[in-house]
């Protein structure tokens, strides 16, 4: 069975997800600097599907997958230790 997202909502520091197997998950907006910057109204403006969560306007795609893993935004610059 695939989780997926039923609905979004956000708070001021928060991504909260209400998942199809009933659990509710948090995540921290910092991990995903399009939504942190984003204006309230802009991260209302998400598509759900099966897997995952899509922004049009920010150009932003979080999978149920990833955030279930604890992985935040993939698409940051890695940082290399010397």
């Amino acid at each position: 069975m695939t989780t997926s997202a039923k609905s979004v909502h956000f708070d001021d520091n928060n991504m909260w997800l209400a998942l199809s197997d009933g659990r509710t998950l948090g995540v921290p907006l910092a991990w995903f600097p399009r939504l942190l910057h984003a204006t309230p109204e802009q991260r209302q403006q998400c598509e759900l599907s099966v897997n995952g969560i899509h922004w049009e306007a920010l150009d932003e795609d979080i999978s149920i997958a990833g955030l279930l893993a604890g992985r935040g935004n993939a698409t940051a610059p890695k940082k290399i230790a010397a």
